[in-house]
């Protein structure tokens, strides 16, 4: 079975479930492009993005190429789990120069988001564009003393461990 047609089985509740379908196919040598095929697609979208985070919290890596194929495909994504998701990536992803608009606006997008967890993710988002970028950084460290101030308590955590590294 491929492994669009397992997402497209999946409940989109069961972790167990969507670990299995990982556990499936992830040693397959086209697993990687198939979800970076699918990642856009309405009915795969949280499962796809939620396969490939799995896959670089396992300490796998990406190719440049596959990257720029993720960051492409970033304005298609609609449900805030898939958002959540691919914010969750970044600390894992290098962003090339040529991404960085398509990640700054992804970013900017997600700080509007009504999910307190994409917008909390979202200042994470943006503590990673600027250690990668410097140019980015006085305006991050704004975002962070307004979100400190306005934000759900659940962002203001996710804040503080940001600053807790040394931002």
């Amino acid at each position: 079975m491929s492994i669009q047609s397992d997402i497209g089985k999946w409940d989109e509740k069961s972790a167990r479930d969507i670990g299995d379908i990982y556990n499936r196919h992830y040693q397959s040598p086209s697993f990687i492009g198939h979800i970076v095929e699918i990642i856009s697609a309405d009915k795969c979208q949280k499962g796809a993005t939620w396969l490939l985070k799995h896959h670089l919290e396992s300490r796998h890596q990406l190719s440049k190429s596959k990257v720029h194929e993720i960051f492409g495909k970033l304005t298609s994504l609609t449900k805030w789990e898939s958002k959540l998701h691919i914010l969750q990536c970044l600390p894992y992803l290098s962003i090339e120069k040529a991404d960085k608009k398509k990640v700054e606006l992804f970013l900017r997008n997600c700080l509007m988001e009504s999910n307190k967890f994409v917008r909390a993710w979202a200042y994470n988002g943006f503590y990673e564009l600027a250690r990668q970028y410097p140019e980015y950084k006085e305006e991050t460290k704004q975002f962070l003393l307004m979100a400190m101030k306005d934000e759900a308590p659940s962002v203001k955590s996710r804040i503080r461990n940001i600053m807790k590294s040394g931002f």
